[in-house]
């Protein structure tokens, strides 16, 4: 019995290392994987290996890729002219997921963040200015997030780029549709006064 309550234990551990669940939520996962078939359990186990193992940095652009390219480098479709630069692969994948952008992008494995002791010199910065400088880009935009160290980390990738015959732009910032003014906070209300445009 020792030993079983040890094992689950490991297993709630192992759950609230993840972020954004708590001990509660942890022990909730773990009972669920006790309750799976031996099958189901195995296969779960199987999935994570195989993205520990099979994943790696795509040759090009950063993202997760089974192969030396990812799926979008790969796709003859994307217009490798348009260059979105982003802190994460999650960010890259919430672009993805609004369906609307054709070009590619640029992941730097990390943002600006001096208080957490990441520099410049750990993004993929380097890579990045052999992409732009190599001659297919002609507009790089910054997706980076909308806060103090994503705008740090926009402006380091702009002085990276200085010089480099290339448009650079970013994601246009503000209210979100639907929202109500007394919703939005005191920095998107000033993004959305700042990038106001004409009405028509």
């Amino acid at each position: 019995m020792g030993e079983t309550r040890g094992a689950i234990e490991r297993l709630v551990d192992s759950f609230a290392e993840l972020p954004g669940v708590g001990r509660k939520t942890a022990e909730r996962l773990a009972h669920h994987v006790l309750r799976m078939s031996p099958a189901e359990a195995l296969a779960f186990a199987d999935a994570i290996r195989a993205v520990k193992e099979s994943l790696r940095p795509c040759r090009a652009c950063f993202n997760l890729a089974e192969q030396e390219l990812c799926d979008i480098c790969r796709d003859p479709r994307r217009d490798r002219g348009l260059l979105c630069v982003v802190e994460q692969v999650r960010d890259l994948l919430a672009l993805e997921k609004a369906g609307n952008y054709r070009g590619v992008y640029h992941v730097l494995q990390g943002r600006v963040a001096p208080l957490e002791g990441q520099g410049p010199e750990s993004l993929t910065l380097d890579a990045l200015e052999r992409r732009v400088k190599s001659g297919a880009v002609r507009e790089v935009i910054m997706g980076t997030t909308p806060n103090v160290e994503g705008d740090a980390t926009a402006l380091v990738v702009a002085q990276r780029l200085e010089g480099v015959k290339v448009t650079l732009t970013r994601l246009a910032r503000g209210l979100t549709v639907g929202a109500t003014l007394e919703q939005a906070n005191r920095e998107m209300l000033a993004d959305a006064l700042s990038s106001r445009q004409a009405f028509p």
